[in-house]
């Protein structure tokens, strides 16, 4: 069999074994090492399989994962949403798209604190839609506001997707932080525009009945929401000055949120505990994941795909925009039927070393890539948040509804993937300013 044979075999192997129920690390791994079976022989496979995986997580900037996870695991478990919610609901709520709009602004501020998209969605399914359901809000819209804003964890560091891609490419995680703010922002602000249409035009997705709040309960709110943000500013900060690097940052978030969390009596010992166990779990597959797209990544290139796939793609003179629109139309086609991580995973061993041929800038490259992850976990019928917010629900919301209410956000990311493959700038411009870049 050709390079091309090998390598596109393998990426169709790699999606019926996860389509199958095989957890993709270990879909990939088993993959990997066939491929290499056959093309260069069990020797080097072996030696591969034990040295890979003790490189990958012997390397330091590892840290930053389990760090990252730990501060989102224990701010989940404690009422920092809650209160984070509360106070966007008071602030916000008084109009008719408040709730809504009280959201996505919540969720956005937790994100500055979480990494994970599906967290987000789920707890937010538990705390913001029955409010929403009681003050008598359209339940579909409703629910695909929830998932929507639970996106924005993708882009807004401290993002697990962005560490991943960081990985994975080699790409500064520090450098990808920064650039998700500006597009984690628009894509907040875009969400925010659909919403305030779709209640204009469609006057019954407002609420039935509106509650508002004086100015001075309005303040007291937000004694729960500064440490958050003082939190927040001092990791992303400490970032962008170059103070520390992100696995430091990391450890200094996930040391602030659990003094938060004990000093607001939200967490306890057994809840610590509890979130250390689930941060081990978390790593762990995150670990089998990333080493099977790593391995997978050995194999395309011991193969010669990735060699020969290069050389067509350049041949072609696709250019960076034809790379580019071929790179988004392959994510939305599979985002249909296959989950974002394993599109991820599956293709980006391939499409980065294209990326680089092309003289793509890689941290551009990377915002694209989340970008389009974040659209694939809200696009029918595959999407990760939509179900997690269905589960979240307790049935109380049906499929259909969902789906008809995500229509207007997945709008408004189409408008802003195209804002951002039009204007890499937004992208790029704080990665430049940082200090030490």
């Amino acid at each position: 069999m050709s390079p091309l044979e090998m390598g596109f075999g393998a990426i169709v192997v790699a999606f019926a074994l996860a389509l199958i129920g095989i957890p993709i690390g270990p879909a990939m791994i088993l993959t990997a090492c066939g491929g290499m079976l056959l093309t260069v022989g069990g020797n080097f496979m072996w030696v591969t399989l034990k040295t890979l995986p003790y490189d990958f997580a012997s390397q330091y900037t590892f840290v930053v994962v389990p760090m990252f996870v730990l501060m989102g695991v224990v701010a989940a478990r404690s009422n920092i949403i809650q209160e984070l919610y509360a106070s966007a609901s008071k602030w916000l709520g008084g109009t008719r798209s408040g709730l809504y709009v009280a959201t996505v602004a919540a969720s956005a501020g937790f994100s500055s604190i979480s990494g994970s998209t599906v967290v987000n969605s789920a707890v937010f399914g538990k705390v913001a839609l029955p409010e929403m359901l009681r003050h008598g809000c359209n339940k579909g819209f409703s629910a695909a506001s929830i998932a929507a804003a639970g996106t924005l964890a993708g882009l807004i560091p401290p993002s697990l997707s962005l560490v991943l891609f960081g990985i994975l490419t080699g790409e500064s995680i520090g450098r990808l932080f920064m650039a998700g703010v500006l597009p984690g922002l628009l894509t907040m602000a875009g969400y925010i525009v659909a919403i305030l249409v779709m209640v204009s035009f469609f006057p019954g997705y407002a609420p039935t009945k509106l509650e508002r709040y004086p100015l001075g309960e309005k303040v007291r709110s937000l004694k729960g929401v500064w440490p958050v943000a003082v939190l927040a500013t001092l990791v992303l900060g400490s970032i962008y000055s170059g103070a520390m690097p992100p696995s430091a940052a990391g450890a200094v978030g996930a040391a602030g949120v659990i003094v938060l969390a004990f000093a607001r009596r939200s967490l306890n010992m057994r809840g610590l505990a509890d979130s250390l166990q689930e941060t081990m779990v978390l790593t762990a597959t995150l670990f089998v994941v990333v080493v099977g797209g790593l391995l997978l990544g050995r194999f395309f290139v011991v193969s010669g795909f990735i060699r020969d796939i290069t050389e067509i793609l350049v041949s072609l003179d696709l250019g960076v925009y034809g790379f580019i629109l071929l790179v988004i139309a392959l994510y939305l086609v599979l985002g249909t039927f296959v989950d974002s991580l394993s599109i991820v995973l599956v293709t980006l061993p391939v499409l980065y070393p294209i990326s680089q041929a092309l003289e793509i800038n890689g941290i551009w490259f990377g915002v694209i890539i989340v970008k389009l992850v974040e659209i694939a976990e809200v696009s029918p019928p595959a999407g990760l948040n939509l179900f997690a917010v269905m589960a979240a629900s307790d049935t109380k919301i049906s499929a259909g509804e969902i789906f008809r209410g995500m229509v207007p956000f997945l709008a408004a990311e189409v408008v802003i993937l195209g804002l951002i493959v039009a204007f890499p700038a937004i992208s790029t411009w704080l990665p430049t300013m940082m200090i030490g870049s």
